[in-house]
């Protein structure tokens, strides 16, 4: 058994891997892991999956690839989330990547909202550098 990327300290088998495998997310912060998990694992397919639609029809995928292989995704740190809990259709999750890219530290700080599509969670936008 494998610890998930996304430092919930749980398995991926239990964790983001079924999201990744195509199950739905519970919650926003459900979803924002698996996507950190699967940005760290080189699944692409569930990034592009899990955007709203009107971020699918502008998605860059040659873009997205070479970010992805171009950093090392070291650790998620989930700072907080409001709403999207059940019988919520927008959430917000606020977290900081941590990454090496060539062998320096860096973080991707974000709060991202999301919203329910279809009765699935995705992934809308979100503000850089939050205050």
């Amino acid at each position: 058994m494998v610890q998930c990327p996304c430092d919930s300290g749980s398995y991926f088998d239990e964790c983001c891997g079924p999201i990744i495998g195509g199950l739905p997310a519970s919650t926003p912060e459900a979803l924002m892991r698996s996507r950190f998990t699967a940005y760290a694992r080189g699944e692409l397919d569930h990034i592009e999956r899990t955007h709203a639609r009107e971020v699918r029809e502008k998605y860059n995928r040659s873009a997205t690839e070479s970010t992805a292989n171009s950093v090392d995704w070291t650790r998620l740190e989930i700072r907080g989330c409001d709403q999207g809990c059940e019988g919520d259709d927008t959430g917000t999750v606020e977290f900081v990547a941590h990454f090496k890219q060539e062998g320096q530290p860096m973080v991707h700080h974000e709060r991202s909202n999301f919203r329910r599509e279809d009765g699935l969670w995705v992934y809308v936008d979100g503000t850089m550098n939050p205050k």
